[in-house]
C-alpha cells in the first residue's frame, strides 16, 4: 500500500473514531405532498365560505416555499399574498401567526422580527406538524377578523389531521 493511501486511510479512521464525521449521513424528514396541501387549502376556503367569507388560502412546505395558493373568485390578490405571508410566518416561527403577533407586540425586544421579509404578524397562519416536527404551514386571509382567518386555517389543518399522525 502506498504512503499517500495509508495516510488517507489513517486520517479517515482517526476522524471516524473521534466523532468528527458522526453527524454526516442521510437525513430523513417528513414533507407535505401537493395533494395533502391542496386538500388543506380547499378545506380552508370551504370553512370560510360556509361563513359567507370570500378568502384566499396558502400552504407552504417545511422550507417556507409555496406549495398551494387558492383564491375564492371574490377574494383579491392582496388576500392571496397575505395568506402566503401568514403561512410563512407560522412556518418560520413554528407558532401560529396570531401567537407571533401577540408575542412580538408584548415584548419590545422581539419587535424587530416583524420587519423580516415576508413576515406578517396577523392571525390566520397555522403550523402543520407531525409530532414535534413542523413540516409546513397553512394561511388564510380575507375574513372580516383575524380570529375568523385563524379558525378557517385551523379547519383546513383539521381536515388533514388523520394523515398527520
Amino acid at each position: 500500500m502506498s504512503y499517500p493511501l495509508k495516510t488517507s486511510l489513517g486520517i479517515a479512521l482517526t476522524l471516524a473514531l473521534s466523532g468528527h464525521v458522526a453527524g454526516q449521513g442521510v437525513v430523513v424528514q417528513h414533507n407535505l405532498s401537493l395533494g395533502l396541501a391542496t386538500t388543506m387549502a380547499q378545506a380552508t376556503l370551504a370553512a370560510c365560505r360556509a361563513q359567507g367569507f370570500h378568502t384566499a388560502a396558502a400552504v407552504v412546505d417545511r422550507a417556507g416555499q409555496t406549495l398551494v395558493l387558492l383564491r375564492d373568485e371574490q377574494a383579491t390578490a392582496q388576500h392571496l399574498e397575505m395568506a402566503r405571508r401568514k403561512a410563512y410566518t407560522a412556518r418560520m416561527f413554528q407558532i401560529t401567526s396570531m401567537e407571533f403577533r401577540d408575542r412580538t407586540a408584548k415584548d419590545p425586544t422581539l419587535a424587530g422580527q416583524r420587519s423580516i421579509a415576508d413576515i406578517l404578524p396577523l392571525g390566520g397562519g397555522v403550523p402543520v406538524r407531525i409530532g414535534d416536527e413542523t413540516i409546513g404551514a397553512i394561511g388564510s386571509a380575507g375574513s372580516p377578523t383575524q380570529e375568523a382567518d385563524d379558525g378557517c386555517a385551523k379547519a383546513g389543518l383539521a381536515r388533514a389531521a388523520e394523515l398527520l399522525k
